[in-house]
């Protein structure tokens, strides 16, 4: 049932940003989605349930702009640039990106624990949630390793990319910093450009 999964997510990240989770109730996540609680439950077990599908969401869909922002240019500058930029933008947007990315859990979001939980769960995407959840090291890595995949391209298995590893994750460190301490003028962009200025990328 992925149409109804998607608008209880929907609903679920409306409710979110409307007030604390602990004040999100299952019920109105329902009625907001437009079907029965007891559908909401067959997808995501608990209100934890839907709580971890809602991080797993958020952080698949960082994931996916980190592999639109390095493919949108052919230069590798730009293409870090570019992926530091949809960090910063990201974690500014959305609260639990933000999260994910620092570890700073505030008290209106869901605080998932990042290890798997059991799952018995039939919903194969209900059981992708319940597995273990990034840390914000797992996204530092995640980031990192696939920038250098991009970027390397076919080279990647027989040269060696260790300047480039070093490069790509200064690049990612220093978004993060910027979603913990926007920039002032000039930008992210500046910034990944500075870094970069003595880096072989």
């Amino acid at each position: 049932m992925p149409a109804a999964r998607e608008s209880l997510l929907d609903a679920a990240y409306t409710a979110l940003a409307r007030r604390p989770w602990s004040a999100v109730r299952m019920v109105d996540v329902a009625a907001a989605a437009g079907v029965s609680r007891q559908t909401l439950y067959n997808e995501f077990g608990s209100k934890e349930g839907l709580a971890r599908a809602l991080v797993r969401r958020e952080a698949d869909g960082y994931l996916a702009g980190v592999e639109r922002a390095l493919a949108a240019h052919t230069d590798p500058r730009d293409r870090l640039t570019a992926t530091a930029e949809w960090t910063a933008s990201a974690a500014r947007d959305n609260a639990l990106v933000r999260a994910m990315l620092t570890g700073f859990w505030s008290e209106r979001l869901p605080a998932p624990t990042l290890s798997a939980v059991p799952s018995s769960s039939a919903v194969p995407a209900q059981r992708r949630a319940d597995g273990p959840l990034p840390s914000p090291g797992d996204f530092v890595r995640i980031v990192r390793d696939r920038a250098v995949t991009v970027l390397a391209g076919p080279v990647a298995a027989t040269a060696d990319t260790s300047e480039l590893i070093r490069s790509c994750e200064l690049v990612v460190r220093v978004a993060l910093s910027c979603v913990a301490a926007p920039p002032g003028q000039g930008g992210v962009a500046d910034l990944v450009r500075s870094a970069l200025f003595r880096q072989t990328v």
